[in-house]
């Protein structure tokens, strides 16, 4: 697939995606390595912890994974607070295989329909992007301080599965990375790009 914009022409090649799970839910309950009361002390909690300590005195010793998962549970959505805006959607586990292919880093693309939905660029190897970061979402990423760009681009992965594909296209230079992604971006304005730029702040290290 080759993809052209002022005057570059991009050859993508299509890399196979291994789906085990599309269907996960509830991953924030993982983060069980704090206690609620731990957390409330965190930069990103801390506007919290007056009203948590008001509302929820008998369990500031509970891990927190387990503390929001009971008010899930309970119906109480007081939970949403501490995550980010795609910390409880439906996430997948995917990766890609292991080849010359994947060892490379640039750019990549998702497909749905032969419509690009989102372009992305990769400093590391792709397959460190797609089976260690969107591949497998952990806990952590599920929250106010984790990253939502990775948590949102799963849950849209996880929605397509049975027909999305994922092209690469490798960049040996690496200062061509950045400014090939933004022109790509600004002229094919992909949706799920889109929506990330109009509802979040993406930040370096969360794309």
């Amino acid at each position: 697939m080759e993809i052209s914009v002022e005057g570059y022409q991009l050859e993508f090649l299509q890399v196979p995606i291994r789906f085990s799970r599309y269907d996960i839910v509830n991953r924030f309950a993982g983060k069980n390595d704090r206690t609620l009361d731990e957390t409330l002390s965190g930069r990103r909690y801390m506007k919290l912890s007056g009203d948590v300590r008001r509302r929820y005195p008998a369990f500031l010793d509970d891990k927190l994974g387990e503390f929001l998962s009971r008010l899930k549970s309970e119906d109480d959505s007081y939970y949403l607070r501490f995550l980010n805006k795609h910390g409880d959607d439906t996430f997948c586990n995917f990766s890609i295989e292991r080849t010359s292919r994947s060892a490379k880093r640039g750019l990549y693309c998702f497909v749905v329909a032969n419509k690009v939905k989102y372009i992305g660029r990769s400093h590391d190897p792709f397959e460190k992007r797609f089976n260690q970061e969107y591949g497998r979402i952990s806990p952590q990423s599920c929250y106010l301080d984790g990253q939502s760009t990775n948590c949102h681009i799963n849950a849209v992965i996880a929605k397509n599965h049975a027909v999305i594909s994922l092209f690469v296209c490798p960049i040996e230079d690496d200062s061509e990375i950045n400014p090939l992604e933004e022109l790509l971006i600004d002229s094919h304005q992909p949706e799920w790009n889109i929506q990330l730029r109009s509802g979040i702040q993406v930040s370096e290290n969360d794309r």
